[in-house]
Order: structure tokens, then C-alpha cells, then sequence
């Protein structure tokens, strides 16, 4: 996963101020690869997520078959040679996807499909994560697709073969598995109907459609009408991550003397959670040069030292913010009141369980916060004390362990901090360059 042991010490700074470039978006970065590489032709994608994630993903690709090259000057592109909807190849050996359930939950979607057999592994943490949420949906396609622990985790064994659409209701909200299914769906003959209880971030269903793929939606029905091949191939520029733009929002908010813009942000509504509980908080964040690019809004984000007060989070909303929610934690520390996070059980079954980790590493840090089953109430109006504290090898709680550690009284020292490297490897540079201390 990350090879190097690193040790962060955080001091608080007496501003932040700057203008920052986020990374590619990493969701969306994960469906261009996987979706160009079934086009018939080639795309390019310039701003791919940099992180280890996405590489677990072209890595993955490159070992099916798929040529990808990489282009390094002042605007960085990966050209992917699409293999069209029959060009994928058996791979010579198990399928490693590091950290990234993406790349295992979208990868199995396709593999299910392919004459051949694969196996799909991963790291500790991944293969502690549920996959029979996925095994489910694709054996009621007809799939063969078997996992370890009665089909609870991988490694994830695939005999590929032809399918058939189903209409399908998810139980959980999951844009992973949801888009397992439509990916599937691309090679059956029958409609692929997702009914969606919750919405879930809709990228795959944005860029399919781009790609010429026919999808019927309304407020809770996804439908994908074949033939959807071939697909189009695309010039795709990917919008900046706003799960990595939302580390800068709240220390721009906590902070007492800052002033920061996030430029280039993805702000895709079914991503947009963190903006709207931090405006309901109070926070004063402010969009410039709203576009598109392609089919996915983009704007500039500003935000500025706020006053915070609690907000109470759930149901559709929490969908919406799943990754941001311990972010949201620290804003709440130091907001006025109590703010409860419900329904939010999802964070259990993350890369550490989100909700323990927390709650324990935020406690360390002398805020006043509870573990609920399906999130935390947190007392805010609290000092934070700067202490040592780990990630558990969770990238967001690594990088969010950061900011708590911006608007701390004396140092934060964070350990196993080389983990932000799986979604934001320049997190550390960009967190000393606005920092004035």
C-alpha cells in the first residue's frame, strides 16, 4: 500500500491564506479509465486523480489488456486506447487493488462479463470491507462470482460470462455497487434498472451518458437501454476532488484568520453535502465562475474564518457527505451547541470503522464527543489541545487529524500520516505552503 512510515507534527498557524488546485476528482477519475478503456477508440484525460487509488485502477487496466499512456508536461494526460466491448484479456495474475474498493466493486461489474477468469485482491483493510452487497446484484445478472468468507470479502473470484439485466433496488446507498451493476448492464441485451432508495454520487451515469449510452432517470430510477456499444470516446478534463477541497473549506471556516479559494472544484450536487452542513453551520463560503466541463459542474470555492453553530445531519443528506463526516466532526467541535450526525452506519465498513476512530482520535484532542450506532454527537464550543494521535491507516482521517490540528492549542503530532497518499499525495506539501506561522 504505502511503503514509508511518516510522522506529521501539526502547529497552528497565525493565518491561512492562498489559493489551492485540488487533485483530479477521484470517483470520477476511476470511471474514466474503466469507461475509456471499453470505448472503441481513444480518450484523454487530463487532471486524473494522482493518488494510489486511481493507480491501483490504470495498473489493473494495464494488466487486461488495455494500453494507457502517460503524458508529463505542463498540462499532465493519459491517453487511453480503448479495447472496445470484446478487447479485454484474461490477466496473467491475481489483480491487486491496493486500498481501492472503486477499482474492486467497478473492475468485478465489468470482469463478470468477460470470457475468462479473474481474481481480484487488495490490502488488509480492503479485503476487511463487504463485498456481498456487490456478489448479490451480479449473480442476479448471472454472474459466477464468489468471494472469501461465505462471499463477505475478497479476494473475489470471477468466472466471466454472459448476463442478463434485472431491475434491481439497492439497499444500502452505494454508488460503487450501483455502478458495478450499470457497468454490467452494458454488455446485457435487457434493460438495467437501479432503484435508488437514497441518492448516490451519479458520475458513472453522467459519463455514460456522454459516451452515448442511452439512461432514463426520475428522482429514484436509474434505467441503462441497450445496445449500449460502442461506446464514444472522450476529452475528458477532470474536475478537482471536492472530498479533498473539503479539508480546506473547514480549516478555512475554523481558522480565525483565513482567507482561502479552491479553485476548479467539482461541485456535483449529489457530492455537495459538505457545502450545504457547512453553510447551514454558518460558514461563509461563496462560489465564483460557475461552468461545466463536460457534463459536471465546476466552480471556484472561497472561504473565510466563520462563526460555526451546530447542525443536526441525516437521512438523504448523509449519502451526499458519506467521506466528509469526519470533517465535519472537527468543524463541530469548535461550533456553538450540539451537532448529531445520524444514519451514517455506512462509516463503519470504510478503511478504518470511521465512526470509532473518531470519536476516540477526536477525544485525544479533548473534544466532547459521543459514539452513536450510526454516528456521534459532538458538544461543540470546545478548545482543542494539540496531543499525538494515528490514523489507522485511513487516509481522511489522517488528513482530517490535520486540520483539527490547524486550530489547536499547541502541536499535533499524527502518526502513519503516509496514508494520505492513497487520495491526496500532495496534501502535506500544500498544507505547509499556506500555512503562516
Amino acid at each position: 500500500m504505502v511503503r514509508k512510515p511518516l510522522i506529521k507534527r501539526i502547529l497552528p498557524p497565525k493565518e491561512l491564506v492562498g489559493e489551492i488546485i485540488v487533485p483530479g476528482d477521484k470517483s470520477i477519475s476511476h470511471r474514466a479509465l474503466i469507461l475509456s478503456s471499453l470505448a472503441s477508440g481513444n480518450s484523454r484525460v487530463s487532471n486524473l486523480s494522482p493518488g494510489r487509488d486511481c493507480e491501483s485502477t490504470m495498473n489493473c487496466l494495464k494488466a487486461l489488456g488495455v494500453k494507457i499512456d502517460r503524458q508529463e508536461n505542463l498540462t499532465p494526460f493519459v491517453t487511453i486506447h480503448g479495447a472496445g466491448n470484446s478487447g479485454l484479456s484474461e490477466a496473467k495474475n491475481v489483480l491487486n487493488v491496493g486500498n481501492s474498493a472503486t477499482t474492486l466493486r467497478l473492475l468485478s461489474g465489468v470482469l463478470a462479463t468477460q470470457p475468462f477468469l479473474s481474481i481480484l485482491t487488495g490490502d488488509a483493510s480492503l479485503r476487511s470491507r463487504p463485498m456481498k452487497r456487490l456478489v448479490e446484484p451480479l449473480r442476479l445478472m448471472g454472474a459466477e462470482i464468489y468471494g472469501r468468507g461465505d462471499d463477505s470479502f475478497a479476494p473475489v473470484v470471477i468466472r466471466g460470462k454472459r448476463l442478463h439485466g434485472i431491475t434491481y433496488s439497492l439497499p444500502v446507498p452505494s454508488a460503487q455497487v450501483k455502478s458495478a451493476i450499470l457497468l454490467a448492464g452494458l454488455f446485457c441485451q435487457e434493460d438495467t434498472i437501479i432503484l435508488e432508495l437514497q441518492p448516490s454520487r451519479n458520475h458513472t451515469e453522467l459519463l455514460l451518458e456522454r459516451m452515448g449510452v442511452k439512461i432514463e432517470q426520475s428522482d429514484a430510477c436509474i434505467c441503462l437501454i441497450p445496445p449500449a456499444f460502442p461506446l464514444t470516446p472522450v476529452d475528458l478534463y477532470v474536475p478537482g476532488d471536492i472530498s479533498s477541497a473539503a479539508y480546506w473549506l473547514v480549516a478555512g471556516a475554523i481558522h480565525p484568520s483565513a482567507k482561502l479559494k479552491i479553485k476548479n472544484c467539482g461541485v456535483n450536487p449529489t457530492r455537495t453535502g459538505i457545502l450545504d452542513a457547512l453553510l447551514a453551520m454558518g460558514a461563509r463560503i461563496s462560489q465564483e465562475n460557475r461552468r461545466l466541463e463536460g457534463n459536471e459542474p465546476v466552480a471556484d470555492l472561497c472561504v473565510e474564518s466563520s462563526q460555526l453553530r451546530a447542525t443536526e445531519v441525516a437521512g438523504n443528506m448523509v449519502p451526499r457527505l458519506i467521506d466528509e463526516i469526519p470533517l465535519l466532526a472537527i468543524a463541530a467541535c469548535l461550533a456553538e451547541g450540539d451537532t448529531v450526525i445520524r444514519d451514517a452506519s455506512e462509516l463503519r465498513v470504510k478503511e478504518s470503522d470511521r465512526i470509532t476512530t473518531t470519536v476516540q482520535q477526536l477525544s485525544r484532542l479533548g473534544a466532547a464527543i459521543e459514539e452513536l450506532p450510526d454516528g456521534m454527537v459532538i458538544h461543540g464550543g470546545k478548545t482543542l489541545l494539540g496531543t499525538e494521535v494515528n490514523s489507522h491507516f485511513d487516509h481522511r482521517l489522517a488528513m482530517s487529524l490535520a486540520i483539527a490540528g490547524l486550530a489547536a492549542k499547541g502541536e499535533t503530532i499524527i502518526h502513519s500520516a503516509q496514508i494520505a497518499e492513497v487520495s491526496y499525495p500532495g496534501f502535506w506539501n500544500e498544507i505547509e505552503r499556506i500555512a503562516w506561522h
